[in-house]
């Protein structure tokens, strides 16, 4: 009968295990027992012991690229955007309240009935006196976060935690066509570092900022400067917390991106906004034609679009403290910008820093 044939199939067709199944379970696996090295590392800096640096090797970090965080993190946008019942929302929002420490009476609007869903949660707007913009320094935080790394930029590196670098060029991709920047073209025999320097006497500085799931997730201008350029790189949505970015050497360049890049009054200046696992949405408000994350990519690849036109000449104002972009759970940031060489940090590596503190000035 047709019953017993179900029944006698060959056990093989049934339970076939594909290579890709084996690849997801192995990658899933493996990202976990990292999570937990990573929350023992948290444990021993907390008291004190300082942890050598250890490098993934090429065969961890391909493993755990076989996870299939880009699909995870469709698949999550899709959940975070589903209408939640109203009597469902206050113990929803309250949990995670409590796991990531939000502090809700700095919100615009307090009463979690409010929040659909948790897509309007996560992008939740501050109150105007919640984060004032410091005036006297030239450059600002650009949003709420930890202070991962900041210094000069050496040797066409750049660090993104303390001991771990990554390629400059790599990150921002080549040198962008001088008919789309403000300054004049460096000599061609030089370095991309003495390149993105355009003026005799500065230096090249670099700024990382970690974005924590509880932390306020838009981004602001953090200083006055013209945005004409705009490069989008598709690439995985790894982890980027301390834990991994000290574990994957050239993780930012590894990771989807979006580099805006533009000049203020010093020269040069770029912001990178780093995508990661559950943050495939990167909205910039003024570029309605950015898509993140999308299902279909070529690696390696990147796409350029120029704010500059024959309508605009000058490319897109912004002020500091603007509103400029928003990530749909929290990542990172990274400022590369050129400024004369006595201009000084005003931070500690491992700190917390708000939007509108003061990062550095003259």
């Amino acid at each position: 009968t047709d019953r017993k044939k179900l029944h006698t199939a060959p056990v093989g067709q049934v339970f076939r295990l594909r290579p890709f199944h084996v690849l997801v379970a192995t990658g899933g696996g493996y990202a976990g027992y990292r999570k937990y090295e990573d929350y023992k590392v948290e444990q021993l800096e907390k008291r004190g012991i300082e942890v050598p640096v250890k490098l993934a090797s090429e065969w961890e970090v391909a493993l755990y690229k076989s996870v299939p965080t880009r699909l995870l993190s469709r698949a999550w946008g899709r959940l975070n955007q589903v209408e939640l019942p109203t009597w469902l929302r206050k113990p929803v929002y309250s949990l995670y309240i409590w796991t990531f420490g939000v502090n809700m009476k700095e919100a615009a609007v307090e009463d979690l009935h409010h929040y659909r869903n948790l897509s309007e949660f996560f992008r939740r707007k501050l109150k105007p006196q919640a984060r004032p913009v410091c005036c006297v320094h030239s450059v600002i935080s650009p949003s709420d976060g930890k202070i991962l790394n900041f210094g000069q930029v050496k040797n066409c590196e750049v660090e993104q935690v303390k001991g771990v670098t990554y390629s400059l060029e790599s990150f921002l991709g080549p040198r962008i066509s001088t008919e789309e920047m403000h300054f004049s073209q460096a000599p061609p025999g030089n370095s991309f570092q003495q390149q993105l320097v355009t003026k005799e006497g500065n230096e090249l500085y670099h700024c990382v900022i970690y974005l924590a799931p509880g932390d306020y997730h838009c981004f602001h201008s953090p200083t006055d400067w013209t945005v004409s350029h705009r490069r989008h790189f598709p690439g995985s949505l790894m982890s980027v917390n301390p834990g991994v970015a000290r574990w994957i050497k050239e993780l930012f360049c590894h990771n989807e991106r979006v580099v805006l890049t533009g000049d203020w009054k010093h020269g040069f200046f770029s912001l990178t906004a780093v995508g990661a696992t559950n943050v495939g949405s990167i909205r910039i408000y003024f570029d309605q034609d950015l898509h993140t994350n999308s299902p279909s990519y070529s690696k390696g690849s990147y796409n350029d679009f120029s704010f500059i036109s024959n309508n605009n000449k000058e490319g897109i104002p912004m002020r500091k403290g603007e509103h400029l972009g928003e990530f749909n759970l929290g990542s990172t940031i990274v400022l590369i910008f050129e400024a004369p060489k006595d201009f000084k940090f005003n931070l500690k590596a491992g700190q917390k820093i708000r939007f509108g503190e003061a990062l550095g000035s003259l």
